[in-house]
């Protein structure tokens, strides 16, 4: 663990309410204060699950600073400033770090992708323009490439570099790189089935899409686990394992969409490619959150 965590337990990836005029900014300030009043840690917006990919620029500008604002220094706010494009990247981590984001997330560049050594020559560019720290964000099942355990440890040393999202999927390179970086950085888990093994290993939370449904009890599985109650965490991972597989039966964030519009929270709105979910997976989603108790 670094001296100064950016947040340790769970940041919501919160999802941004849309509907056909836009961004809903009434329904994304009540998200963002119920967040905080169920004990969330800190909030991740326009991440993968906040559709940061087919925001506009400006309104990716605009929600980042409307949750600075709305959050009023209560949690961290992260602000997911990455792209594909370097100087894109550059440019919004700017903006982040001017409106007073907390940390801001970095994925990998998609697409055109890059080497190992892109990957470090581009987040060092990165943070070298960040005021705040960076968690870089690293999943490979939509960027196409994967930072290597050994990237990781190139990019420890760096002052404004403090974190990994890792949601690779591979325990076993996840391990390789505790081993490799030693606590010079701390890891959160990118996917909510993985939270307690990642945690177990010395990770220090998740970012979690669970969160966004069932704030509190994703908070209380992480306690759990600091409190030593390692069986009453684990036994909770379990619990919720066929909610959070049904949560992923789609691309996200189409199932958590669907779920916070039965929830009362937002309209069951998406920007394409992204499309409403099919009946069958919200049915058995729907039923999930009943037997947990969340509807």
């Amino acid at each position: 663990m670094t001296d100064k965590p950016i947040f340790k337990g769970v940041a919501t990836a919160l999802i941004t309410p849309l509907n056909s005029n836009g961004v809903d900014y009434e329904a994304l300030g009540k998200l963002i204060d119920w967040q905080i009043n169920q004990g969330i840690n800190a909030l991740v917006i326009a991440g993968t699950t906040g559709e940061g990919a087919t925001l506009s620029d400006e309104e990716h500008k605009k929600v980042i600073a409307y949750s600075v604002e709305r959050a009023n220094k209560k949690i961290p706010i992260i602000a997911a400033t990455g792209s594909n494009e370097t100087d894109y990247a550059v440019s919004m981590t700017k903006f982040a770090c001017k409106a007073g984001a907390d940390a801001v997330l970095v994925v990998t560049p998609y697409y055109n992708k890059a080497t190992q050594n892109g990957l470090v020559t581009m987040y060092k560019t990165i943070a070298d323009a960040s005021s705040v720290p960076l968690i870089l964000y690293n999943v490979p099942s939509r960027t196409g490439i994967n930072i290597e355990p050994e990237t990781y440890l190139k990019l420890a040393d760096h002052p404004m570099i403090k974190g990994i999202k890792e949601a690779n999927g591979d325990i076993s390179k996840i391990m390789k790189t505790f081993n490799l970086i030693g606590g010079k950085l701390d890891v959160y888990s990118g996917n909510d089935d993985q939270i307690i093994p990642i945690m177990a290993a010395g990770g220090l939370g998740v970012i979690s899409v669970l969160s966004n449904i069932a704030p509190a009890q994703t908070v209380e599985m992480c306690n759990k686990f600091f409190a030593g109650d390692l069986k009453g965490a684990n036994d909770m991972q379990l619990k919720y394992l066929p909610l959070i597989n049904a949560l992923f039966s789609e691309v996200n964030p189409i199932p958590v969409k669907a779920a916070m519009n039965k929830l009362g929270w937002c309209e069951n709105y998406l920007r394409l490619p992204l499309t409403q979910m099919e009946e069958a997976h919200y049915i058995k989603l729907e039923n999930l959150m009943k037997e947990q108790g969340i509807i």
